[in-house]
Formats: C-alpha cells, sequence, structure tokens
C-alpha cells in the first residue's frame, strides 16, 4: 500500500518541480560507475571481440548489481531506524528516477529556438537528448528529431521506471535505470561499442519490451483524450510499431506518428556514419515546431493513464491477494 502512495507522490513532486540542478541526481551517480568500470575492465580485459564482449557482461553485473543494492539495503537501514525517514527517502529517490519535466523542459528549449529561428542553438540543444549527428539537420528534421525523444521516452523516462517502481519501489526503478543508462552510454552498435555494449543492450530491450507496448497503447488512447487522431494512432501503431531496429523503440514513436498525422524516423547519421532506417507514420502534412508540444501533451497523458491504471492493478492485489 505504501509504495501506491510513494509512486503517485513521486510522479506529482516531478509533475511541479523536474529535476533541480542544485540537486544531486542518483543517475549521474549510474553514468560515473558505468564510466569508470569501463576504464578498469578496458585494462582487465584484452582488446578482441571476445574480450570486449566478456568486459561487457561483468560491466552490466556490476552496475545493475549496485544500482539495486545500494538503495536497497540504505532503505532496509532507514526502516530500522525510522520506517517515515525510510518512506520519505525511498519517495525521494522515486521522485528523482522519473524524468518526465526534464524531458519536457530540454524539449521545450529545442522548440524555443525552433520557433526564433535560430537553428545554431537548435542543433546544440537537441544533441543534448538525442545520440545522432546534430550538426547538419534542418528545422524540420530537428523537429522530427524531438518529437520522437519524447515519445520514446515516455517510456523509458517515465512509464517503464513507473511500472518496475511499482513492482518493487525505489530499488527496482534504480535497478531498470541502471540497464537503461547502460543502454544509452554503451549500448551502440559502433567499432567501440559493437561487443563490449552489446549485453547491455540486449538487457536493455528485454526490461523494455513490455512497457514499450504499454506505451505505444497508452499514447492512442491518450491521443482520443487529448483531441488528437486516436484512431490513426491505433492504425500506424499495428502497421509501424516494428520499423526499427530497436524492438521496442517504435512502439512509442508510431503511435504518436499516427496521432499526430505526420511521418517520424528515416536515414540518420550517428558518429559520422549514415544508418539506413525505416520511417514511422504517413506524410500527410509538414511536420511544425507545435507537433513538439503536441508530442509532450501525448506523454503526459499516456503517462497519467499509465498511473492511474496500474495503481489500481496494485492496489486490487492489495486487498484481494
Amino acid at each position: 500500500m505504501e509504495i501506491v502512495i510513494i509512486v503517485a507522490v513521486a510522479f506529482l513532486l516531478d509533475l511541479i518541480f523536474g529535476d533541480p540542478y542544485w540537486l544531486p541526481h542518483p543517475i549521474r551517480l549510474i553514468g560515473l560507475l558505468i564510466s569508470g568500470c569501463e576504464t578498469i575492465l578496458g585494462r582487465i580485459f584484452p582488446e578482441s571481440k571476445r574480450g570486449a564482449l566478456i568486459a561487457g557482461i561483468f560491466l552490466n553485473l556490476i552496475v545493475v548489481a549496485t544500482s539495486f543494492a545500494v538503495p536497497f539495503f540504505l532503505l532496509k537501514g532507514l526502516a530500522l531506524i525510522n520506517p517515515w525517514l525510510r518512506y520519505v527517502v525511498e519517495t525521494l529517490f522515486c521522485y528523482q528516477i522519473f524524468a518526465g519535466k526534464s524531458l519536457k523542459q530540454e524539449s521545450m528549449r529545442v522548440y524555443k529556438y525552433i520557433k526564433a529561428g535560430d537553428l545554431q542553438n537548435s542543433r546544440k540543444y537537441l544533441s543534448w537528448i538525442v545520440g545522432r549527428d546534430t550538426e547538419s539537420l534542418d528545422f524540420k528534421q530537428i523537429t522530427k528529431a524531438v518529437v520522437e525523444t519524447v515519445a520514446e521516452n515516455a517510456s523509458d523516462g517515465v512509464i517503464a521506471p513507473m511500472i518496475f517502481m511499482l513492482l518493487g519501489g525505489a530499488p527496482f526503478g534504480f535497478l531498470y535505470k541502471g540497464v537503461n543508462t547502460l543502454d544509452s552510454m554503451v549500448g551502440y552498435k559502433n567499432e567501440k561499442y559493437l561487443y563490449f555494449g552489446k549485453f547491455s543492450a540486449i538487457i536493455d530491450d528485454i526490461l523494455n519490451f513490455i512497457p514499450a507496448r504499454i506505451t505505444g497503447m497508452a499514447m492512442v488512447i491518450g491521443a482520443f483524450l487529448v483531441g488528437l487522431d486516436g484512431k490513426n494512432a491505433w492504425r500506424v501503431f499495428l502497421r509501424d510499431r516494428h520499423n526499427h531496429a530497436s524492438p521496442n523503440s517504435a512502439n512509442p514513436e508510431s503511435a504518436c506518428a499516427g496521432a499526430l498525422n505526420i511521418q517520424l524516423a528515416g536515414d540518420a547519421f550517428y558518429f559520422g556514419k549514415l544508418y539506413k532506417k525505416k520511417t514511422i507514420g504517413d506524410d500527410n502534412r509538414a511536420v511544425s515546431a507545435e507537433d513538439i508540444v503536441k508530442a509532450t501533451n501525448l506523454m503526459y497523458v499516456a503517462s497519467l493513464l499509465s498511473l492511474i491504471i496500474f495503481e489500481g492493478i496494485r492496489l486490487i492485489l492489495v486487498v484481494y491477494l
């Protein structure tokens, strides 16, 4: 029962405050752990495909185990001191795991520069939230990239961690963020990380398999609620949700593209190399900066809908089991 209240309060805190820059963030500590372990493991294991693969497995195990164990034992210790202290700290942890407000802030910053016609800053701040090369993108490509990021991170940054927190509190939430942060830092198919990050990418795909599909369906329902094209969201979701190298990313992206009646994805450059990618959605109209606002609203509605549904399920399980 406590975790239902904790997650709900944490969601509300993120909705209001986001991630203040002055507040130390645990995800940054996970990032530092990954960087440190990467350096150490790179010295221990041989520079070969096999060596990189084994080193990547050890990296994943160390980071994921630490991401779970530290909050788990910390909260256990606080519960022995004072249960209310444990609830406060766990609420703070869960609040910091949610990334909805920060996603909105970063996206709207790019939106502001697009509206101002400032291409240089649009590219600069887009590079803060996407992995692709941004130096040669025009306003249309920048807008599409922001919309894709909002849609994908509705799952990675809000709904997926929400599900894990409702399953096992902050320790499960941090376990998920450990996996997700590993994928964002080493899960690339380039020369450096193809083997070293392979295991981390696979684990991330596994953990996100169900949440990504839930997010896609929540966005379809949300499209009806916010006055977007819900019928087209469902149609495109069913048709294009596999149009991505990742087994998960196109699920929320396809629902969002259908809801907005625009086309997303397509070819993109990563680390100077062109990757051929399928498109998602139909090119029914020109993309505009306002699509960023609409995608952000859709992300919030889908997140709130998911919170209500899964907290309801958790309450039912508590009462009847």
